[in-house]
């Protein structure tokens, strides 16, 4: 591992636990501790613990922050209530995606955003941009450590920890300031997995004792440590896109099918004009769900074809592929054009020079009961 990848404040425990590490987004973060396999039955079927630090948080402050923040972002913030938290893109002007995030309004004036750990350092000029003016805004990514309690057992393991009643009950993307295990933390009833599940924002040297805690009170559960190897996997199946991968700079939220996130009724949304078009038109390429129908597996970066043609030209490319580990079959992601994008059309994956067959299949591929 090289030197100069940042450590979260929880690595030596990690290490401790056997984690094996992989550098991703600037971090050594765990990617697996027993084996993706049995982390990801863990989650689905009882309780996993995941480290997140690695993630930006920035903060808004200030009677201008919910307007700030409506014009930075796709999605309605000004009418987002206390307590509660709402999934969002944030585009640059010609409507391609700078990162998804989850807007946290904290208090009447005072919200939590959350990026990805790959897009900080974009995200946080931008939003400073956008609050100049406007609001108080703050990036304090190395100040906070991020858990995420994930799995049907998550709100057993927190009434376990002697959580508050307004804790145990949270609503789904609902979130509290409170004190968890003696630790001041921010939770929210959010996640990256298709479960059930809490994320607990904490100061860095909280993180140990809560991590420890939380893992001994979800012991009679059977919790798990989880590594970035099943959180890949979980959140595939979820269909929880994956920036660098399914979406990027050059992605509309409409091709990617975040489009319900987009309110073009705010006048002065960054990059609203370019996606007033992109509705009135249309797309030419949407992100589709596939299920391989013969043996292999599509990864990132596999050409699509459309197997009525006989040229072997590319329409598309895989943008995330991999077992199913719930569902016992190969699935992936992947752009196409959209007259290739119905339910039930057939595609070719190429994988390693042969044209392996493959279904456009209904997304999410993976719902909890």
């Amino acid at each position: 591992m090289t030197e100069n990848l940042r450590r979260t404040p929880l690595h030596a425990r990690h290490a401790a636990l056997g984690a094996r590490f992989v550098g991703f987004a600037g971090w050594e973060m765990p990617v697996q501790y027993v084996g993706v396999t049995k982390e990801h039955e863990a989650v689905r079927q009882r309780a996993g613990l995941f480290d997140v630090s690695h993630m930006g948080e920035l903060f808004f402050d200030g009677p201008g922050a919910a307007a700030a923040l409506d014009r930075a972002v796709t999605n309605d913030i000004a009418n987002l209530a206390p307590g509660q938290a709402r999934y969002t893109a944030a585009c640059n002007e010609q409507g391609g995606i700078l990162d998804d995030l989850i807007v946290y309004r904290l208090a009447a004036e005072r919200f939590l955003v959350v990026c990805n750990a790959g897009n900080r350092a974009k995200m946080a000029a931008h939003f400073a941009e956008q609050s100049r003016g406007r609001c108080t805004y703050a990036d304090r990514s190395d100040d906070y450590a991020l858990l995420a309690l994930q799995g049907p057992a998550a709100q057993q393991v927190i009434a376990a920890l002697g959580a508050e009643r307004a804790l145990v009950e949270l609503a789904r993307f609902g979130v509290l300031e409170t004190r968890l295990c003696g630790v001041d933390v921010i939770c929210a009833r959010t996640g990256y997995t298709g479960e059930d599940g809490y994320e607990l924002f904490c100061a860095l040297e909280g993180a140990g004792p809560l991590w420890d805690q939380v893992l001994a009170a979800g012991e009679a559960s059977g919790i798990a440590a989880i590594g970035l190897g099943a959180r890949d996997t979980l959140r595939l199946e979820a269909r929880l896109l994956l920036y660098g991968n399914d979406i990027d700079e050059g992605t509309n939220p409409y091709e990617a099918g975040i489009g319900w996130t987009v309110k073009l009724d705010k006048p002065e949304l960054i990059g609203g004009a370019a996606l007033q078009a992109v509705k009135r038109d249309g797309v030419k390429r949407k992100l589709v769900g596939f299920e391989m129908v013969e043996r292999g597996i599509g990864r990132h970066g596999y050409p699509i074809l459309d197997p009525a043609s006989t040229d072997g030209t590319a329409v598309g490319e895989v943008t995330s592929g991999a077992p199913s580990l719930s569902l016992g079959k190969n699935v992936g992601l992947g752009y196409v054009p959209s007259a290739l994008s119905r339910i039930g059309t057939r595609l070719a994956i190429e994988i390693r020079g042969q044209r392996i067959a493959a279904e456009v299949v209904p997304t999410p591929f993976y719902k909890r009961k």
